[in-house]
């Protein structure tokens, strides 16, 4: 029997109210060379009923079991075991489009190989809209995570990292495994075609008010851990001029009316001043 080429890693701590969903965006899939391991986090719901009955379903579903541990820890360990040589991480109450794993695979049959492939995404469920994510720049990924967590990579890269930072208890893991993974000069594709769909509940907007305080900490754990790259990119690519634009883009950004876009862009805004109060480059 082949290997699979796919590796769809599934967290899930009790998500019964989603999961199924989620499952049967991985059974649709055109390409069918995919294995998908559900990791079942302790949950106490009825999630493993769930995962139980999609494995008898399909063989290529396979389950594993662990005490609580949290959501880095179980991409890890989803992925310790998995056979084939991409990943792609899926979160248990999100959904992916029926060819994603084709329309990837075809980027990854091309050379030079990508590192990253992702796609469009769009918001469902409390928002059903276009998510507006902005074109990938590696400049752009030091400052604000664009890149949402159900990209693909090749397994043989994910074991050059340490992988998902377990001491990342706050969310951002996504982010700070990206600056691990990827390199400035690396090939980063975003499909043409939107093929992964990102759960919005109602509770999101303020569940990220209330643990501002925790976002910061994670914030200063990433710029800590992360300073080389940083300081490599102030020495060698941002001269004054960059600084500058920088900058005068904080003071546009004042005078942008608050949508939704502007609570994006307002990340973007906060990473920013952060980052040159840190090397002293701006008096705010």
């Amino acid at each position: 029997m082949d290997l699979p080429l796919f590796s769809i890693i599934v967290p899930c701590y009790n998500q019964e109210k989603y999961l199924k969903e989620t499952l049967n965006s991985v059974l649709s899939q055109s390409l069918q060379s995919w294995e998908c391991i559900i990791v079942n986090d302790g949950s106490t719901d009825s999630s493993e009923y769930i995962i139980d009955e999609y494995c008898k379903k399909d063989s290529r579903f396979k389950k594993l079991n662990q005490r609580n541990q949290g959501l880095p820890a179980s991409r890890n360990n989803g992925i310790k075991i998995a056979i084939g040589a991409l990943i792609l991480p899926l979160d248990g109450d999100d959904r992916i489009g029926n060819r994603y794993l084709e329309l990837a695979e075809k980027e990854f049959a091309k050379k030079p190989q990508p590192t990253l492939v992702y796609c469009k995404a769009e918001y469902f469920d409390a928002k059903n809209e276009l998510w507006d994510i902005p074109e990938y720049s590696y400049e752009k990924l030091l400052f604000v995570n664009h890149i949402f967590c159900s990209s693909i990579f090749k397994k043989e890269d994910y074991l050059k990292t340490s992988g998902y930072d377990t001491d990342m208890r706050f969310g951002y893991e996504d982010w700070e495994f990206w600056l691990q993974l990827l390199r400035k000069d690396d090939i980063v594709i975003r499909l043409d075609s939107i093929q992964f769909y990102y759960r919005q509940r109602e509770n999101s907007m303020i569940t990220f008010i209330e643990d501002k305080k925790k976002r910061k900490e994670m914030e200063d754990y990433i710029f800590n851990k992360h300073r080389k790259i940083y300081e490599d990119l102030l020495s060698n690519s941002l001269d004054l001029p960059g600084i500058e634009i920088i900058v005068q883009r904080l003071n546009k950004l004042n005078s942008i009316e608050k949508t939704f876009t502007y609570k994006t862009i307002y990340k973007i805004e906060r990473e920013l001043r952060y980052f040159l109060k840190k090397v002293k480059l701006l008096k705010i």
